[in-house]
């Protein structure tokens, strides 16, 4: 499984912590165009956080435009 440290210390939310790693995958280019991200419940194991604080995580890159979300498959990268 894939680590995502969050430091829950830190002045910046964790679900931007997230977001923030998972933008750097992608520009990396260890998550390619149309690759899936890790699921919901992947990130909540991953990272210890709440449904909800994953979800927003995912929704901040979806509204930047570095990925898209399919209704019941999931959310890829764009």
């Amino acid at each position: 499984m894939e680590e995502f440290p969050i430091d829950r210390r830190s002045q910046v939310p964790s679900y931007r912590q997230l977001a923030d790693q998972l933008r750097a995958r992608i520009d990396s280019g260890q998550y390619a165009p149309d690759d899936p991200l890790p699921s919901i419940t992947t990130l909540v194991q991953a990272t210890g956080l709440a449904v909800g604080t994953v979800r927003q995580a995912l929704r901040v890159l979806v509204d930047e435009g570095s990925a898209y979300s399919v209704s019941g498959r999931g959310t890829f990268v764009r």
